[in-house]
């Protein structure tokens, strides 16, 4: 255990914030580590590092017996989200003991809750102790177990980057684990992810387990008005009027609410939302972007797309009528006429462009996009919204208007869970930490929090991903879903993962008697029967 506690302070040092100069490092420091191993020295061709295209590296350690094809995937990531979170501890958030010393000091005004669990158990604060550092260390440690003879077949070790964006990391391993296959000769049985357990409600004191990963899609919606200035305010109609009303008919709309078998996403929220004025002026905002995190365990995209489409149009109904009542009411009060109707349009992203290509011509239209890709500096939400704003200044006689889009990223839901293997295998895990740990592990389907897993899981649904790629923007335009791989790669997961609590949070920390006294050993024995049954 000391060990493992040793080990997760020195990765969580590392502060690979997703997109940052650490998170380039961090893998070479990984490297550097096994490098020194005598099976790598005996094997250096089983540890490698791959580049993704923008300098970012993921690593795959291989240990393998001559005479097996049997595998077992280890994912972890190793990027975690930022520390500003943290506030005036933001200078120990990555340095566990000392972070960890600070709060039982009683220096920072924690939550009851943190507090009496500080009393009862032995825990580890600092950013990435429970998502997902721990869980990699634990990896780490298996694959030592592998080389000292512990299992009857292969150990791949996978940690990538960008889970906590894009998972570029991910989707660039897909084409690494095809070509692993093919040249070491692998047959994958079975992927196991190091994601932590996640509470289903405060309080909540119970371990799962998972054979399955919740899906997301994040639609955007840009709303287009009529400008005009604040001195004549019927003479248009402002975008940030608009988003309001969208805002009311999706966030936490119950319809979008989705129960398989008493598991249920919550319900959408906003992740953005904002009127695109660059400067302060008199004049009305025009245009306005909201995007929303929407989780999915069976639905289709097409059934997304029908609700969505749903909400737009209420809110597009409500638009109009509030309009029409405001500008009555202030027309009896000035005895002056004012423009009494709006309608406004509703309609998807590759109605959008069809209409701009019916208009201006194919090549007009890839060359204005073409001439934004080639000076961009926003990220992929900001850069898909300037390619829609694009699109709808060269069509401004559809405003008003609200056009639906879709960002990556995309996870699908996968799951694993009506697998006979899996279900072999979960049956044996759950005896197994009853009779040798007394924990009681409980399965659960979806692991709610997103996770990798989704690229090689198999598909809950069958979900047509030309419906959302028909509508994304930057879809060939620095944004592709290897799908031929998603599909070929499809194999059964299975989340085993440390105890924790507080992912993305300045609480965040690791329990450590379960994570590191009992779960390693669980980990082997779940390994040594996925590779047997």
């Amino acid at each position: 255990m000391d060990q493992l506690i040793a080990l997760l302070a020195e990765l969580v040092e590392i502060e690979s914030v997703t997109g940052s100069e650490a998170e380039i490092r961090f893998p070479e420091h990984i490297y550097a580590l096994l490098e020194q191993k005598p099976y790598f020295k005996q094997c250096p061709e089983h540890l490698q590092l791959h580049p993704l295209q923008d300098g970012r590296q993921l690593l795959t350690a291989l240990v393998k017996k001559t005479d097996k094809k049997e595998t077992i995937i280890l994912l972890s990531h190793f990027d975690v989200v930022g520390t500003e979170d943290f506030g005036i501890f933001q200078h120990l958030a990555t340095k566990v003991h000392d972070l960890t010393a600070a709060y039982k000091r009683g220096d920072a005004e924690l939550p009851a809750s943190v507090t009496s669990e500080i009393q009862q158990g032995e825990w580890l604060f600092g950013r990435g102790t429970m998502d997902m550092k721990a869980g990699l260390a634990i990896h780490l440690s298996m694959l030592e177990r592998a080389m000292d003879d512990a299992f009857d077949g292969n150990i791949l070790l996978l940690t990538v980057p960008d889970e906590e964006v894009n998972s570029a990391g991910m989707l660039r391993a897909l084409e690494v684990l095809q070509q692993l296959q093919a040249t070491e000769g692998l047959l994958y049985k079975l992927c196991m992810n190091g994601e932590p357990v996640f509470s289903k409600y405060p309080g909540d004191t119970r371990n799962y387990l998972y054979s399955g990963s919740i899906g997301k899609v994040l639609p955007g919606f840009f709303c287009y008005g009529k400008e005009t200035h604040v001195g004549e305010p019927f003479g248009g109609l402002n975008a940030n009027l608009m988003i309001s009303y969208l805002s009311q008919e999706l966030e936490l709309q119950e319809s979008f609410i989705e129960e398989v078998d008493g598991e249920v996403t919550p319900p959408p929220v906003s992740l953005m939302l904002r009127d695109l004025k660059e400067t302060y002026s008199v004049q009305t905002p025009v245009s306005a972007v909201t995007m929303y995190n929407v989780l999915f365990l069976e639905q289709s995209i097409h059934d997304i797309n029908v609700k969505l489409k749903q909400a737009m149009d209420r809110a597009a109904n409500k638009i109009a009528d509030h309009y029409e009542q405001k500008a009555k009411l202030a027309a009896a009060k000035t005895n002056a006429a004012h423009p009494t109707a709006f309608t406004i349009k509703t309609m998807f992203y590759e109605e959008l462009y069809a209409h701009a290509v019916s208009r201006y011509g194919q090549g007009e239209v890839e060359r204005r996009q073409n001439r934004l890709v080639t000076t961009r500096t926003e990220g992929d939400r900001d850069f898909s919204t300037k390619l829609v704003k694009e699109l709808v200044s060269m069509c401004h006689d559809l405003a008003p208007v609200i056009v639906l889009f879709y960002s990556p990223p995309f996870y699908p839901a996968v799951s694993s869970s009506k697998d006979p293997y899996i279900q072999r295998l979960i049956r044996d895990i759950q005896v197994k930490a009853k009779q040798n740990f007394d924990e009681e592990l409980t399965q659960v389907q979806f692991f709610p929090g997103l996770s990798d897993s989704s690229f090689i899981g198999k598909p809950t649904s069958k979900t047509v991903i030309l419906d959302l790629l028909s509508n994304m923007p930057l879809q060939e335009k620095g944004f592709t879903l290897p799908a031929d791989l998603m599909e070929g790669l499809q194999m059964p997961i299975l989340h085993l993962g440390p105890y924790g609590k507080d992912a993305h949070q300045w609480t965040e920390r690791l329990e450590v008697t379960y994570s590191f006294g009992k779960l390693p050993d669980l980990i082997e024995s779940a390994i040594v029967f996925a590779l047997r049954t």
